[in-house]
């Protein structure tokens, strides 16, 4: 698996993780998401842009925990 597709299964499965397993995930990655030295480049700031603008004008599926656990467990494709 691809780290691109990796990173929009993370993506999708935050988008509808309730809040216990966000803060759960955030503290894992508090350290590393607060270390002024890691930056995005130019090109990963337009795919997450467009990722985020993809998501809020419906043009791309949201999926439930459930949905996420089926495709995590390879049960359900996306």
């Amino acid at each position: 698996m691809t780290t691109l597709t990796i990173r929009k299964k993370l993506m999708t499965y935050l988008a509808d993780a309730d809040d216990s397993t966000v803060k759960a995930i955030y503290a894992l990655l508090k350290n590393d998401i607060l270390d002024e030295n890691i930056k995005l480049t130019e090109e990963q700031m337009q795919i997450l842009e467009e990722e985020h603008h993809l998501h809020i004008t419906g043009q791309t599926r949201s999926y439930t925990r459930d949905e996420a656990d089926q495709i995590i467990r390879g049960q359900r494709t996306f």
